[in-house]
C-alpha cells in the first residue's frame, strides 16, 4: 500500500471515529429537550445543509491550496463543534453545534480528493474504497464507543464525555496530518471556476452519478435520522443499545468496502456493482421495517451495510472518473453535494413522516427513493457502451 494512502486511511478513521461517536446521542438529546420528532430529524439535518453549501467552496480550495490545509482547518472546526455539543443545554445549542460542523465539514471530500491524486486510474476504485471503508470503521466502531460512554438511560445519559473524547480525536488527527501526511496537490494551477450546477450540466456522466448518489444517500439518512427514535419507540432502546445495533449492521460495510470491492470491481466494473449494491440495500430496507425483532432488524442493517458498502466506493470512482488532475477536488466537492443534499432531505422528510404515516412509512419511503438510481446507472452503463463500444473479434 502506498505511505500515503496509509496514513491518509488512519486520519480518516480517526477523524470519523469523532463524529460517528456522536451519531446515537443526537436524538436522544433532542428527547432530553422535550423535542418532537418533526423537530429533532431536522435538526440532524441541518449538519448536511450546511455542509452541502460549504462542500463545493472547501473542493476548489483544496485545488487551489491543496488538500492538507483543508484537512487541518475543517478538522479544527468539527473539534470546536463537538464541545459546543456537550456544553448544550437546549436545543438551540444542539442546532448551533450542528450548523458549525456542517460549515466545517470539508474533510470528506478533501479525503477522496487525496486519495484521486495519489492513485493510478486502475486503482482508484480500490484507493477510494479503501478511504471508504475507514469512513465505515469510524461510523461502525464510532456509535457502539458513543453509546458505552453515554449509558443507557435517557434521563441520566452523559452526552459531554463522548462529545470531550470526540474533540480529543479531532486535534489528534490534526497532528497526524501535520506530521504524517504530505501534500498530494503540488501542481496548484487554477482550473476554470465552475460552480457545481454548471459542472452536472456540462457533465452528463456526472450528472447520472451525482443523481444515484442522491437517490441512495437520501433513502440511507431516512434510516439513519429515524433509527434512533424507532428503537427507542419499537423496543425501548437507549443510546448504548442503539450503538451496538448501528455496530452490528455496519460492520459488514468495511469488510466490503475494504475487501469486498477490491475482487469484484474487476470482475463486475463499477457500474455494475453499483447497481447490484442498490438492490441489496433496498431489501434492507424492506426487512428493517417489516422487523418484529432484534434479529430481523440486524439482518436488516447488515443488508443496508453490504448494500452502501459495495455502492459508495463504486459510485465515487464513477464520479472521479469525470475529473482531470486540475479539478478534481472542485468534481469531489460538486459528488459530496449531491450526498450532503440528499442527508438535507432525508432527515427534514423522516420525522414528519414518522409521526404522520407511521414507524414504516420512512423505510418504506427510502426502498422506493433508492430503485430509481439502479435505472439511471443501467442508463449510464448503455451509454458509456454505445460510447465507446468493443471491438469486434478478429477471426
Amino acid at each position: 500500500m502506498d505511505r500515503r494512502l496509509g496514513s491518509l486511511f488512519v486520519v480518516s478513521v480517526i477523524d470519523i471515529l469523532g463524529f460517528g461517536i456522536l451519531i446515537p446521542l443526537v436524538p436522544y438529546m433532542g428527547v432530553r429537550f422535550n423535542a418532537p420528532p418533526e423537530w429533532i430529524t431536522p435538526i440532524m439535518g441541518s449538519y448536511s445543509l450546511c455542509q452541502l453549501i460549504a462542500a463545493p467552496w472547501w473542493g476548489r480550495l483544496s485545488d487551489r491550496y491543496g488538500r492538507r490545509p483543508i484537512l487541518m482547518t475543517s478538522l479544527a472546526g468539527a473539534c470546536v463543534s463537538y464541545l459546543i455539543l456537550g456544553f448544550a443545554t437546549s436545543i438551540g445549542g444542539l442546532l448551533v453545534s450542528r450548523m458549525l460542523g456542517g460549515f466545517m465539514a470539508g474533510n470528506i471530500s478533501a479525503a477522496f480528493a487525496y486519495a484521486s491524486d495519489v492513485s493510478v486510474p486502475e486503482k482508484r476504485a480500490a484507493s477510494l474504497g479503501l478511504i471508504g471503508a475507514a469512513i465505515g470503521i469510524g461510523f461502525t466502531v464510532g456509535p457502539a464507543i458513543g453509546g458505552l460512554l453515554a449509558g443507557n438511560h435517557l434521563q441520566t445519559a452523559n452526552f459531554l464525555l463522548p462529545a470531550t473524547v470526540s474533540a480529543c480525536l479531532s486535534v489528534l488527527a490534526i497532528l497526524l496530518v501535520a506530521f504524517m501526511l504530505p501534500e498530494s496537490n503540488t501542481v496548484r494551477q487554477h482550473a476554470a471556476r465552475i460552480g457545481p450546477v454548471r459542472m452536472l450540466m456540462e457533465r452528463p456522466a456526472l450528472r447520472y452519478v451525482a443523481t444515484a448518489a442522491l437517490l441512495v444517500t437520501t433513502a440511507q439518512s431516512l434510516l439513519d435520522s429515524i433509527l434512533g427514535l424507532w428503537a427507542l419507540d419499537r423496543f425501548g432502546f437507549g443510546p448504548r443499545t442503539v450503538g451496538l445495533l448501528i455496530f452490528c449492521g455496519a460492520v459488514l460495510a468495511v469488510l466490503t468496502q475494504g475487501g469486498l470491492v477490491r475482487i469484484l470491481v474487476p470482475r463486475l466494473g463499477e457500474s455494475r456493482l453499483a447497481t447490484i449494491a442498490i438492490g441489496v440495500f433496498v431489501s434492507g430496507l424492506l426487512l428493517v421495517s417489516e422487523a418484529a425483532g432484534v434479529g430481523v432488524t440486524v439482518l436488516g442493517l447488515a443488508l443496508c451495510g453490504i448494500g452502501m458498502g459495495a455502492f459508495t466506493p463504486s459510485n465515487s470512482a464513477l464520479a472521479s472518473r469525470q475529473s482531470t488532475g486540475q479539478d478534481r477536488g472542485s468534481v469531489m466537492g460538486t459528488y459530496q453535494s449531491s450526498s450532503s443534499l440528499a442527508r438535507v432531505i432525508g432527515p427534514f422528510a423522516s420525522g414528519p413522516l414518522y409521526a404522520v404515516l407511521g414507524s414504516k412509512a420512512p423505510f418504506l419511503a427510502g426502498a422506493c427513493v433508492a430503485l430509481p438510481a439502479a435505472w439511471l446507472l443501467w442508463r449510464l452503463r448503455q451509454r458509456l457502451q454505445l460510447s465507446h463500444p468493443q471491438p469486434a473479434p478478429e477471426r
